[in-house]
């Protein structure tokens, strides 16, 4: 077969992959160990507290391989996953506002690292959030990771 050829039937698939939205779990209430392979007997990479959010890249089985924030790639049981959606502040004094505006009150600011709960899906470039001590407000989608 030649490269044309290939390359002409791998485009509809790469364009239908970059078309669907992203997937994203939090782990859940006990840390997730990640591996090198869908396999409790591979190589243990990193463990990941409870409440990060990961990227969901690929299903297998009762596997899943997944991206964290720095954007490396590993795999973790899915049942070590919940469907509670969390993201993580990705700059210093990020400030979260009333409302989706940029001169909306400003109900309060998070430091880099921080984990908030999402409240509503991302919407006008904005993102509802809520932090574990029950304020909640809107944080521009950028300045946030998991969304």
């Amino acid at each position: 077969m030649n490269l044309r050829r290939i390359v002409a039937l791998a485009l509809p698939l790469l364009a239908s992959a970059s078309a669907q939205a992203l997937d994203f779990r939090s782990v859940g209430p006990h840390p997730a160990v990640l591996y090198g392979a869908p396999s409790t007997r591979a190589a243990k990479q990193y463990i990941v507290p409870p409440g990060a959010p990961l990227e969901i890249v690929l299903t297998y089985g009762e596997w899943v391989k997944v991206r964290d924030m720095a954007g490396d790639l590993a795999w973790t049981e899915a049942k070590g996953l919940s469907k509670q959606r969390n993201v993580i502040v990705r700059a210093a004094n990020t400030k979260v506002r009333g409302s989706a505006d940029d001169t909306a009150p400003v109900v309060f600011t998070a430091d880099k690292g921080v984990l908030l709960e999402l409240a509503e899906a991302p919407a006008n470039g904005w993102t509802k959030v809520r932090h574990r001590d029950g304020l909640a407000g809107y944080v521009r989608s950028a300045e946030i990771w998991g969304n």
